[in-house]
């Protein structure tokens, strides 16, 4: 018995797959419609800090993810339009703060341009330099391991130094707001 029959359909059906994808694929997709779809995938808000020479510096971001065990190592995207972020990455290192859900205005806040984001704000001085937020679900202080190209991002791959958790629930983001956890 031979697979040759399996094998020509399976072939078909690829190539079919392909073709349509050609005909689909991002150069004609509505970037509108992307992000709404992408928006119904519900994340967690994070601060990225760090340090510009004696200044803090930070940004809100959604697009954080653990990556790896062993190294310990994480990941986020910020946009290659962030003011910010060129500021952190010739530190070497950044922390990210994970927010609680009392936390919505100071996310406001880091998300915003040209504000004095600190202003008010508790912080500490991490293992690595970078700045660990007051009152968060948690922190994770990095060092930066390696920097992608990723479209109009780039993604920052950081080696885990220090961590640690605190109390409360977390701030989620979903479809363009702002969103508590109940269990």
């Amino acid at each position: 018995m031979s697979d040759t029959p399996e094998s020509a359909d399976l072939a078909d059906i690829v190539a079919a797959s392909v073709d349509d994808l050609a005909a689909t694929a991002a150069p004609t997709f509505d970037g509108a419609h992307f992000r709404a779809v992408l928006g119904h995938f519900c994340s967690g808000v994070v601060i990225i800090t760090g340090m510009d020479g004696s200044e803090p510096v930070g940004l809100t971001c959604q697009s954080f993810v653990s990556l790896s065990l062993d190294p310990p190592l994480v990941a986020f995207c910020p946009g290659k339009s962030s003011s910010s972020w060129p500021r952190i990455q010739p530190s070497g290192a950044f922390c990210v703060n994970i927010l609680a859900e009392e936390q919505e205005e100071l996310c406001r806040v880091f998300a915003s341009k040209g504000a004095d984001k600190f202003r008010g704000v508790g912080w500490r001085v991490g293992e690595t330099g970078a700045p660990v937020l007051n009152d968060t679900l948690g922190y994770i202080d990095c060092r930066i391991e390696t920097i992608h190209d990723a479209g109009d991002h780039v993604i920052v791959v950081g080696r885990v130094v220090d961590m640690n958790t605190g109390h409360g629930k977390p701030l989620l983001f979903y479809r363009g707001g702002y969103g508590r956890f109940e269990a």
